[in-house]
């Protein structure tokens, strides 16, 4: 058979032909991702804006006030991963970017840890996300509260807590053009990038649904780190921890089933 590196998605190493993953099949179809269920436990925080302006990509400015959102979610029952999970852990915040053509705004995804390997490799290379490799235990739940933690290598550098949940009404969806993501590819020598623009997940087209929706009291601290413990993301999880808490603005775990395989991604222009 002759290898046609444009017949189908492909991904590295392409000579064996088309890659499964979330956005197609071992067949070429695309899977059914309306029944897959997800856990989200959300803190969000005051900061200082120049903290959190010295973080914008190129193009961007804050859009609104300096809020800063941290994630951790659990996905579950995914059809491309054969029935299989995973965890991740976000944070993001409301940008405005102006490009030479487009203007958008939503959050802007600034990372996304994941403890497995294949929705990192795919979400890196089909979708531009900032994604990394984390350990990402199952939360500890003692008398309510509900304890998350992140490390790598069994060093731990986020701890997050939400404790006194209430039932609440699921809030609206917010009015956004999507979620923002700055897509980076380093040239294969030299300094200047191969590839650097903007990319986004637009709104709209998912099938997501909330089973429950709970507010409650949040508490949260990422873990000033060494380049010894965070060899390669010490500098991240560092800017991260210099970021101060102001004040806690919201806490909610969402119990939410579906969702869209991102397939519409596309560059800003």
């Amino acid at each position: 058979m002759t290898f046609d590196p444009h017949a189908g998605r492909h991904r590295m190493p392409v000579v064996f032909g088309p890659s499964a993953g979330p956005r197609q099949g071992p067949d070429g179809r695309t899977f059914d991702m309306s029944r897959a269920p997800r856990t989200s436990a959300a803190i969000s925080f005051l900061t200082e804006r120049s903290r959190l302006e010295a973080l914008l990509p190129p193009g961007c400015e804050l859009d609104g006030p300096p809020v800063v959102t941290v994630e951790h979610t659990m996905l579950r029952e995914l059809e491309w991963l054969a029935g299989r999970g995973y965890n991740l852990l976000g944070v993001r915040f409301p940008v405005r970017y102006q490009g030479r053509e487009e203007t958008a705004r939503g959050p802007f995804l600034s990372v996304l840890w994941e403890n497995r390997p294949e929705p990192i490799i795919t979400g890196r290379e089909e979708l531009g996300y900032a994604k990394l490799y984390c350990e990402l235990p199952e939360p500890r739940i003692l008398r309510g509260a509900h304890c998350y933690a992140a490390s790598w290598d069994g060093h731990e550098f986020l701890r997050m807590e939400i404790d006194g949940l209430d039932e609440a009404t699921p809030p609206p969806a917010p009015a956004a053009d999507g979620v923002l993501h700055y897509r980076y590819l380093p040239a294969i020598s030299g300094v200047a990038p191969s590839v650097s623009e903007m990319v986004i997940s637009p709104s709209g087209g998912s099938p997501m649904r909330h089973r429950s929706f709970r507010r409650g009291t949040g508490r949260l601290a990422f873990v000033r780190s060494t380049w010894e413990q965070l060899p390669t993301m010490y500098h991240i999880v560092n800017a991260l921890a210099d970021l101060p808490i102001l004040d806690i603005t919201g806490a909610s775990i969402a119990e939410t089933v579906g969702a869209k395989d991102l397939s519409d991604q596309r560059v800003l222009r």
